[in-house]
């Protein structure tokens, strides 16, 4: 179908630009999903089980009840032990034209990082589908939502909360395996992120390639994707912020 359809263009004297062949690839991929399935029903299924399955419990508490968190006595600010991860700070700010109000001060959450916001894609039978994550987050509606294959910071790559590195994080680093789809720096809500920005990044796996996928992972076709997007409180901003990127 894609040559069909390149060829039309070109039979009718357009240029083929990097961009054309790129919407050519999308709309040959949106035909192939319609022939293999936009049925979202055993997805929802499956998501629904893993949320009701999901052990966790998730209690408010105090900042001064924080393990490894600290309260500087001086400055108010919340830092980790190690230095690393996020901190609470203050700002102030003057003289914002436009805004409801010019001057006002506010808490914000500043990272010196960037993280990485990355989604895998593999052609499995041709189609081409994309890893979502149904990952848990402790401010989450509903304990799970979907989210990218990968979604850490430096911090979480270079494993200073003492845990396991990411899944899938040598896909996304530099020098990683596959093919880079899209790479696009971004900037994370300005209004409570301090200077924090992402890399939104697509990266194809070869369709020759085994991937070992644990079972809180599902591939979906870009038309089920686009269906989980149309869902209440489904995707995360996240996977929102990598596809927008696209």
């Amino acid at each position: 179908m894609k040559d069909k359809i390149l060829n039309l263009i070109k039979s009718s004297e357009f240029n083929i630009t990097e961009n054309v062949e790129f919407y050519v690839d999308l709309l040959d991929e949106v035909i192939k999903n319609q022939i293999e399935s936009t049925d979202i029903t055993e997805i929802l299924q499956w998501f629904e089980d893993k949320r009701k399955n999901y052990p966790v419990e998730t209690q408010e508490i105090g900042l001064k009840d924080l393990d490894k968190w600290n309260v500087d006595s001086v400055t108010g600010n919340v830092t980790h032990e190690s230095g690393k991860f996020f901190s609470l700070i203050g700002v102030k700010i003057y003289g914002a034209q436009g805004r409801e109000v010019t001057s006002w001060t506010q808490p914000m959450i500043k990272q010196n990082e960037c993280g990485i916001l990355g989604i895998l894609c593999q052609k499995i039978k041709g189609v081409k589908h994309y890893l979502l994550y149904a990952k848990y987050e402790p401010g989450n509606l509903g304990k799970l939502q979907f989210s990218p294959t990968l979604q850490a910071t430096a911090s979480n790559l270079s494993q200073a909360h003492g845990g396991k590195k990411p899944l899938f994080a040598e896909y996304f680093e530099e020098g990683g395996k596959g093919k880079i789809i899209r790479d696009v720096e971004s900037v994370e809500d300005g209004g409570r992120f301090y200077l924090k920005t992402n890399r939104n990044m697509i990266v194809e796996v070869d369709e020759t390639e085994e991937l070992n996928v644990p079972s809180d992972f599902v591939w979906v076709n870009l038309s089920q994707f686009k269906e989980l997007l149309r869902k209440d409180l489904l995707v995360n901003n996240l996977v929102r912020s990598v596809m927008g990127s696209w």
